[in-house]
């Protein structure tokens, strides 16, 4: 039987019951994560209420659940302190306008059917962000409870100033929260105990009975839910120009949370799921709570497997979680205003672990790829900060991705045996190359970037060989597309080759670029130049005489270029 159709075979009772359970997650992290971002703790409730029905309603993964993540959390603290510093209404303005911009980018997006685009973000960069992000997070958390307020968000300046505060740390408050992070760490044994909101019905029950003040502890405070406004935030036109520019960080690591959580359900359950709605439904829902003056929301990983853990097999369990949650809020919300921070730091500490472990990057080193990424980006953010760290693990992605593009290997191609396939001779040395023939295959994607370098290769290849070279065979397999700045080039190249008397061919085209080059035909590269026929059959179109005699040494088929 299908995955899929022993998931859904399920009754709505367990979509139920799912939902009870990780809204005992779901409520103490949204009121923690709202505090990662400098948010007043009913931001983070308006936040998970809206992504949880919104999500709902508009989203295709059965599985994902939509609410305030820490990543998303820490970028918007960033982005606010760098441009309000220590004015926390100007930080509350701010960061309404962001999540409203970033809400509409989403939407955007979405319209645009740019939902293809999932993956911008590489795996490498976001694992070593997250994971030092977590480093990050959890120091911060410690900086709160110890009652210390470093001004630097690097880590090596934070880490400097908070030890240099190290006589006047509150003590009491770092006991508490290591006693309640050993309490979560020991009821993660049992899957469906809401370890996090025990932990608040303890913290909320020792309130009653203990001055928390007497011991330097303090209290998550008044949650305001009464007074909540919908509009959008009054602020000049260059602060919002600047929030776009921003907005775009925010955006990246949100879809590239959401989008990741949602695909991972999707194909191991073997659903079927749509980028383009994912990205308007997160976007509407960002747009939602930033109206609301919420926090950014999205399908974070964690609370998604909860999810699927506690046995949700439809959106009915996100749905039944926002009514707990609501029932709670409304119910219990002077009760929730007593809990003591120490708990919340110690949730916030438990939510991110699970990313700390070095057993993430071990991937990397067994199949020796991506390793400089995934150091960079974890690095860059504990060096520069999170928003700083972020984009410039983005940007080493990018740079290191145009570099291998645009510094591609051009493999010479030979016969393999009396078979019709054509391969590497440098990975195959029995393969034949054919005399006056030289066939190439750029490795990559030819395009302005490039070009100049696979054609001078080519030329070079052409020059160096043992015999006079009178035809070109050029494989642009891997091109699925030429530019401008290609095609100039390959026409003055086809000139440059019919003055040296050679005939060049351009074969295994693809037909958008077989399309451009046929309506950009001249004397040098005419039509007849042009085909999207394998090697082998271009190679007998020749009409070349020795090619058998060269060729006729045996050897098995192999994948390769024909």
């Amino acid at each position: 039987m299908h995955p899929t159709d022993s998931a859904r075979g399920g009754s709505p009772m367990r979509d139920v019951i799912a939902g009870c359970s990780i809204a005992g997650l779901l409520l103490p992290e949204a009121v923690a994560y709202a505090g990662i971002a400098n948010l007043p703790p009913q931001a983070g409730l308006i936040g998970l209420l809206i992504g949880l029905v919104v999500y709902g309603l508009l989203g295709t993964s059965r599985f994902a659940v939509v609410s305030a993540t820490s990543s998303s959390a820490a970028v918007l603290a960033a982005i606010t302190v760098s441009m309000a510093g220590v004015d926390l209404a100007q930080r509350l303005l701010l960061a309404g306008g962001l999540v409203i911009l970033s809400g509409f980018f989403l939407v955007l997006a979405g319209v645009a059917r740019l939902g293809g685009i999932t993956e911008f973000i590489a795996k490498p960069v976001l694992r070593g962000f997250t994971f030092g992000l977590a480093i990050t997070i959890i120091l911060k958390q410690v900086a709160s409870v110890a009652g210390v307020h470093p001004t630097h968000g690097d880590l090596p300046r934070f880490t400097y100033e908070l030890i240099q505060e190290l006589a006047v740390w509150n003590m009491n408050g770092l006991i508490a929260a290591l006693v309640v992070l050993l309490l979560l760490f020991a009821m993660s044994r049992w899957k469906n105990v809401p370890g996090p909101l025990v932990v608040i019905v303890l913290g909320i029950m020792l309130a009653h009975g203990v001055d928390m003040h007497h011991y330097g502890i303090s209290q998550v405070g008044t949650i305001d839910l009464a007074n909540v406004s919908f509009d959008i935030p009054d602020l000049p036109r260059a602060q919002w120009l600047r929030l776009g520019e921003l907005a775009f960080a925010l955006v990246l690591i949100l879809y590239a949370e959401s989008y990741g959580s949602i695909r991972s359900f999707a194909l191991k359950y073997g659903d079927k799921t749509s980028a383009d709605r994912d990205l308007v439904a997160l976007g509407v829902a960002n747009l939602g709570s930033g109206l609301l003056h919420g926090m950014p929301v999205g399908a974070g990983y964690s609370a998604t497997s909860a999810n699927e853990a506690a046995g949700a097999r439809s959106r009915l369990a996100g749905w039944c979680a926002a009514v707990v949650v609501a029932m709670i809020v409304a119910l219990l919300l002077p009760q929730l205003a007593l809990t003591p921070e120490p708990v919340l730091a110690a949730i916030v500490a438990y939510a991110v672990s699970h990313t700390l472990r070095l057993s993430v990057f071990r991937p990397y080193w067994a199949w020796r790829r991506d390793r400089l990424l995934v150091v960079a980006a974890c690095v860059a953010v504990l060096l520069l900060g999170v928003l700083d760290g972020l984009l410039a693990g983005i940007g080493v992605s990018l740079l290191i991705t145009l570099r291998n593009f645009s510094e591609p290997n051009v493999s010479q191609l030979g016969r393999l045996g009396s078979s019709h396939d054509y391969v590497d001779i440098t990975a195959h040395p029995e393969a034949r190359t054919l005399p006056g023939v030289l066939i190439v295959r750029p490795e990559a994607p030819i395009f302005f970037a490039n070009v100049e370098r696979i054609l001078a290769q080519v030329r070079h290849l052409a020059d160096a060989g043992p015999g006079a070279v009178h035809t070109l065979i050029f494989s642009l397999e891997e091109s699925p597309d030429l530019d401008g700045s290609t095609i100039e080039a390959l026409h003055a190249f086809a000139a440059g080759a019919t003055a040296s008397g050679r005939r060049l061919l351009l074969v295994r085209l693809k037909p958008p670029a077989l399309e451009v080059l046929s309506r950009s035909a001249d004397e040098a590269l005419p039509r007849e130049a042009l085909h999207e026929l394998s090697v082998d059959e271009c190679v007998q179109s020749l009409g070349q005489g020795g090619v058998a005699a060269a060729t006729k040494a045996p050897g098995p088929a192999v994948e390769g270029s024909r």
